[in-house]
């Protein structure tokens, strides 16, 4: 499968937002290269990286969101639905000493290009008229 690429018309209008999806973009890429090359130890290091920051992103997206009053809860909902989902493969990913299962080569990364699509397209593409009277580098203390 191809990678994903930024592209401008993914930007939602705020740089802590944009700057986050672009590096998931990055991260995705990575993990399914790492995937691809059945690098074990690599795909152990870019997985828990994205675990790591998908959650810090998920919390600035959702200060960003309760600070301009949009209704956050059904995105607080997706997120949680991947971040336990990113936790559950991680955790049999370490169970299996770094090796990923066959039947998971091709799916997770489009499992996850799928989801970044339709989280931008379905989700937080809905933020952005609301984002548009805020500067671009707005951020909630």
């Amino acid at each position: 499968m191809a990678n994903l690429i930024w592209k401008k018309q993914l930007s939602v209008g705020n740089l802590v937002i944009d700057s986050g999806h672009q590096n998931l973009i990055g991260m995705i890429n990575s993990l399914e290269y790492a995937i691809k090359n059945k690098d074990g130890s690599e795909l152990l290091r870019v997985f828990e990286k994205l675990c790591d920051f998908a959650r810090l992103h998920f919390k600035d997206e959702e200060k960003i969101m309760q600070a301009v009053k949009f209704p956050f809860i059904p995105h607080r909902l997706e997120h949680q639905y991947l971040l336990d989902e990113l936790q559950n493969t991680l955790g049999g990913l370490v169970a299996k000493n770094d090796i990923w299962p066959e039947s998971a080569i091709d799916h997770y990364p489009e499992f996850l290009r799928d989801w970044f699509v339709s989280h931008i397209n379905n989700g937080i593409a809905t933020l952005k008229p609301v984002l548009q009277a805020y500067a671009y580098d707005f951020m909630p203390i």
